[in-house]
């Protein structure tokens, strides 16, 4: 069966040359590593659940030279906050060349 296969230059470059010192075609050595990666023990799954920290960092930090003090974001919010300020980049992108028109 054919497939389609993305790898880095540097692993490709290894894996060709590995083939012809090996003195095999690459789909041939792609194939034995394969087969070997599928026979091997599997890794277990790493723990998704949240790690404990015994030593959490603060979330607020102290208040310098009057800076205000903000909550941490989750990246949800942080997300939320990035496509906010794309699309007002979009408007104001898109009112400057129907001004120049």
């Amino acid at each position: 069966m054919r497939t389609t296969l993305d790898l880095p230059d540097n692993l490709f470059k290894a894996v060709k040359t590995r083939a012809v010192q090996q003195g095999v075609k690459l789909k041939e050595l792609l194939a034995t590593y394969i087969e070997a990666g599928l026979r091997a023990p599997q890794i277990p799954k790493k723990d998704t659940s949240p790690l404990k920290n015994p030593h959490p960092l603060p979330v607020g930090i102290p208040r310098i030279l009057g800076a205000p003090l903000h909550p941490a974001l989750s990246n949800a919010e942080l997300q939320a906050i990035l496509e906010e300020e794309d699309i007002e980049n979009y408007h104001c992108v898109i009112s400057r060349s129907s001004k120049t028109k």
